[in-house]
């Protein structure tokens, strides 16, 4: 499984992935963000699904962006572009993986900014080519294993949110994932692209980077469930 986040806010864009690869009783690591940078043309994706699935995908993507980005105008142009590569893969292997006992799974977040768009945008796509775009409604969005690391997002994020706040949640959402589910885990890869800046910034953590923030988080947490009134726990305790 894989734990991919994707935070759109006014200030920026925040996104985090994990290098966690599990195969049968072999786990591994490995890259699973990708950048474009060319000009004024800054991308990045990240994608969760099935391997063989995205390493083609990538492939056939990476071969039009490095002949065609300056033809892009609008991000979500390239978001199209890939859309048409999922599918052209689709249309070459999903009968064969169905074959074989395995669903066609690729989920893309894609973000960043053309010279053409008028602000920074983030997109989530779907193994069938279409998409969506984030940041009406909802800030943020998830590939991989979504279930653990959302309530904290949904609680205290708003595009008002600085990228220092996002990138703090972000992290407690990864955490809150990686105790929860052991084919989620270290390293993670953070990327962040700040309104109008030049360049997406990357930073690779290792689990020792960070244990201190986990134990401190854990330590919060049971101390504010310490604190949270019992009166009406004392309800059925004294009866």
């Amino acid at each position: 499984m894989t734990y991919c986040i994707g935070i759109k806010l006014k200030a920026g864009l925040v996104a985090l992935c994990d290098t966690r690869i599990t195969s049968g009783h072999e786990t591994t690591t490995a890259r699973k963000y990708t950048i474009y940078e060319k000009g004024d043309q800054h991308i990045f994706l990240m994608t969760s699904g099935l391997r063989s699935v995205r390493d083609k995908t990538l492939t056939y993507f990476s071969e039009i962006l490095n002949d065609k980005l300056d033809s892009f105008n609008k991000l979500y142009e390239v978001v199209n572009a890939l859309g048409d590569q999922i599918k052209r893969v689709a249309a070459e292997d999903k009968l064969s993986l169905a074959e074989g006992g395995l669903d066609f799974n690729i989920n893309t977040i894609v973000g960043g900014q053309l010279v053409g768009d008028k602000e920074h945008k983030l997109y989530m796509l779907y193994p069938q080519g279409n998409w969506i775009e984030v940041g009406e409604g909802t800030h943020f969005c998830i590939i991989g294993n979504s279930g653990y690391g959302t309530p904290i997002l949904r609680r205290t994020l708003s595009s008002d949110s600085s990228i220092r706040f996002a990138l703090k949640t972000a992290f407690l959402s990864f955490d809150s994932t990686r105790v929860s589910a052991n084919d989620v885990g270290y390293p993670i890869d953070v990327m962040i692209y700040e309104k109008g800046s030049d360049k997406i910034k990357v930073k690779r953590f290792q689990e020792g980077d960070l244990h201190y923030i986990s134990k401190l988080w854990g330590d919060e947490l049971t101390q504010a469930v310490s604190a949270i009134p019992e009166d009406w726990v004392d309800r059925i305790l004294d009866e």
